[in-house]
């Protein structure tokens, strides 16, 4: 039983374990949940972990990076950890439980974030009650098809960074993925911000706070919880 004022976020990860074509896995990456998820908790706030299809969300093994202390805590947590294994199905998530949804990335949501319906009613829904929505690297790939009630896109003149297309190449990965996120994303109307790859970049622009790759996540966590304070 939650305390009555108990203030709730929402971290939203990926279903998807199939790196496209390649035969490769991915699924959700570690420290863009674990550099949001303990800023959250020590600001007070009760975390639910949810998914497109719920259940057993895929962590991308690759980033189980133990020398993160962050990501030691959360893994080394037998309850945190198990909580990903049974998120919450998105399409039983009713936006008005809670203040902040938080999209992590993985290249896994490239493929089940845009065009989900229920990602799309429980981003537009948060928004719109007044609440922070965030995401950070490939995480932003669910704004891409949010619209607000009059029917703008969410990202529509805001403010955003997300992984970029040199980062995509970077990767080797600009073949793989269905299509390129920072260029989709201006597509719909936003003004992307770009730092050098691999370096922290977040962009604030008033209740939507997202971040560019990896090396952002604390920094959009840290966000999150100073907007949150002036609410």
């Amino acid at each position: 039983m939650l305390p009555a004022m108990a203030k709730r976020a929402l971290i939203v990860v990926t279903s998807h374990a199939d790196l496209g074509t390649t035969g490769k896995k991915t699924g959700w990456y570690l420290s863009e949940v674990t550099h949001v998820y303990f800023p959250l908790i020590e600001a007070g706030f009760h975390v639910d972990f949810a998914s497109p299809q719920g259940g057993a969300a895929p962590l991308d093994e690759g980033s189980r990076k133990l020398d993160d202390a962050d990501n030691k805590r959360f893994v080394e947590d037998e309850a945190l950890m198990a909580s990903l294994l049974r998120t919450l199905p998105l399409a039983e998530v009713d936006p008005a439980d809670y203040e902040v949804v938080h999209f992590a990335g993985g290249h896994g949501v490239m493929w089940d974030f845009p065009g989900n319906a229920d990602v799309e009613r429980v981003a537009a829904g948060i928004y719109a009650r007044g609440g922070i929505v965030a995401a950070v690297c490939h995480g932003p790939a669910a704004l891409v098809d949010v619209k607000l009630p009059g029917g703008s896109y969410l990202v529509s003149d805001q403010d955003v960074s997300a992984f970029t297309n040199a980062e995509e190449i970077a990767a080797g990965m600009a073949d793989v993925v269905p299509f390129a996120l920072q260029t989709k994303l201006e597509e719909r109307g936003a003004r992307h911000h770009a730092g050098p790859n691999w370096s922290s970049q977040v962009s604030v622009s008033g209740r939507l706070i997202t971040g560019q790759n990896p090396q952002s996540a604390k920094a959009v966590g840290e966000r999150i919880v100073e907007v949150a304070g002036r609410r």
